[in-house]
């Protein structure tokens, strides 16, 4: 499960270093504090079960922050 974790990092680094070369520089400063996480997290050798708490509550966090986002700072097209 670690090794999902250090996947993961890598992902978000490409996706990180795709917003940079399109000028997002927020975009790709929040994708590289990602990766150093999800690279961190990768090393800990935590336990199966607490690689996927961490996982849900990334994926809530993730969720509810991009719904915030959508809805609120965007607004809605009507």
């Amino acid at each position: 499960m670690a090794r999902m974790f250090r996947v993961l990092g890598f992902w978000t680094f490409v996706i990180a270093l795709m917003a940079f070369a399109g000028e997002k520089i927020e975009m790709a400063l929040l994708f590289f504090f990602q990766t150093a996480v999800f690279f961190l997290l990768g090393y800990l050798n935590f336990s199966e079960r607490t690689y996927i708490m961490m996982f849900w509550g990334y994926m809530i966090l993730s969720f509810l922050g991009f719904t915030y986002w959508s809805v609120f700072k965007m607004g809605l097209p009507f």
